[in-house]
């Protein structure tokens, strides 16, 4: 019997379990493999450009304050070795603020923030190989995943999917490296599962509440892990029980989706990294825009007004900051990131810099409206369609339209690329050297051949 027929016997939760406690590296793909790598380098890059913002700074303090001044794991913002713990906490935060790392359409999710951060520290601190950090890491994504699909888009209407399945995410990659038997890891996903949490409301006070979502997940996945391996129990069925995830944070729960070809259909690989260093939502409209812009050879002094076709979700998310007054709340503006693409060509990190009080951006922006679109809508999030109607000063009414943003699976980034962007995001306001970040590079390209991830240092 195939492993996929005997997780299809199983009740959801268990299922799930029973893959994470048993996934070999020899059962994944050479393809999901080497996509793991090249997100992990992705992420890597994400935590050194956020190292010097204020939240992840704050955190670093915490961690300092709390954690021990010496431990095996690398906290990659403040270069010390401290506690897996401290260091998935702070490394996790760090990973998510400059709006870079990864994203699954279909979930709305962005696992590498709270499976890469506790997997590496852990990894580093029990001597696990790259072998073993790699399948760890995979049952993260795939866990994850599904249930950011099971959750469904009510769920991400009000609650941050990276913070709530992020902790299941987290804990089934930890519980991997711990290698717990399939019953500790069922006790693990119900633990982590009803510690889960984060809101969207910090959207509208521009508040720093979405590092700590990363950090959250990250560091209480770990602890439902541990707490496994000691013999703590969890809810059996946390996921699809009366009382469970599903019920609570959730009115169109799909229980299908956890268990949908697993074992078999690798939802690692379907994940996308992000061109734009902004809120994926609004991605395909930058890029649809700068299609149209390209195409018909216009100037952002030429266009009277953009309109973006857009699905619910985006409106749930980016329609609270109307007038944004952070860099980092600038990602969620709309029309700031359209502002961009029509001023400079590009929604990169020094652009968001520069944003804030510039006469041009904000100007732009006020010309920028979302409205809801029955294709792009119906479509989501399985596919994330761009269109805008633009309207010139000299009365043409122009269309645009993206199929599959930049990054998609469809349209993904090369290997060049993706170290193309490591290179930008690691020497972002010094967060690293161009030699370190080369190191790190070619450290990562051999991950599966280490013994050991001790060197993975800065």
């Amino acid at each position: 019997m195939s492993n996929e027929s005997t997780h299809a016997m199983l009740h959801p939760s268990a299922a799930l379990a029973q893959f994470a406690a048993t996934l070999q590296y020899e059962d994944i793909p050479d393809n999901v493999i080497s996509r793991c790598e090249d997100l992990l380098l992705d992420t890597m890059g994400s935590i050194l450009a956020g190292s010097s913002s204020k939240p992840v700074k704050a955190m670093a303090s915490f961690a300092q304050q709390m954690g021990p001044a010496d431990g095996p794991s690398v906290d990659f913002v403040r270069r010390t070795k401290t506690s897996p713990y401290f260091a998935a906490m702070v490394n996790a935060a760090a990973s998510h603020v400059v709006e870079q790392d990864d994203v699954h359409n279909g979930a709305v999710f962005h696992p590498a923030a709270v499976v890469f951060p506790p997997a590496l520290a852990v990894a580093q601190s029990i001597g696990a190989s790259g072998k073993e950090f790699i399948t760890a890491c995979v049952v993260g994504y795939e866990v994850g995943i599904r249930v950011g699909e099971f959750l469904g888009r009510s769920h991400y209407k009000i609650f941050h999917t990276t913070a709530t399945a992020g902790t299941l995410a987290a804990a089934t990659a930890v519980g991997r490296l711990l290698n717990l038997s399939t019953d500790q890891m069922l006790n693990a996903i119900g633990s982590a599962g009803t510690t889960s949490a984060g809101l969207w409301e910090f959207l509208r006070d521009a508040a720093d509440s979405k590092q700590l979502h990363t950090a959250h997940a990250s560091t209480s996945g770990m602890q439902a892990a541990y707490l496994a391996q000691e013999g703590f129990t969890g809810a059996q069925r946390i996921l699809e029980g009366t009382q469970g995830l599903g019920a609570g944070l959730s009115k169109d729960a799909d229980i299908s989706k956890l268990i949908d070809r697993l074992g078999s259909r690798w939802t690692l690989a379907e994940t996308s990294f992000k061109f734009h260093a902004s809120c994926r939502h609004t991605h395909p409209a930058a890029d649809a825009l700068q299609s149209v812009m390209k195409t018909h050879g216009l100037k952002s002094d030429q266009i009277e007004s953009v309109i973006t076709h857009v699905h619910q979700g985006a409106i749930d998310v980016l329609g609270p900051v109307t007038d944004p007054q952070t860099v980092h709340q600038s990602k969620f503006s709309m029309g700031t990131v359209l502002a961009l693409i029509a001023l400079r060509d590009s929604a990169d990190l020094k652009g968001f810099d520069d944003a804030i009080g510039d006469d041009l951006v904000t100007t732009f922006r006020d010309r920028v409206t979302m409205a809801l679109d029955d294709e792009v809508d119906t479509a989501y999030p399985q596919r994330w369609i761009g269109k805008v109607t633009v309207t010139t000063k000299d009365g043409q009414t122009l269309e645009g339209r993206v199929d599959e943003p930049k990054g998609d699976p469809g349209n993904t980034l090369s290997r060049a690329e993706i170290e193309d962007k490591a290179m930008r995001l690691g020497t972002y306001k010094n967060g690293a050297t161009a030699d370190e970040v080369k190191t790190l590079i070619q450290y990562i390209w051999q991950l599966r051949e280490k013994s050991d991830l001790k060197g993975l240092v800065i």
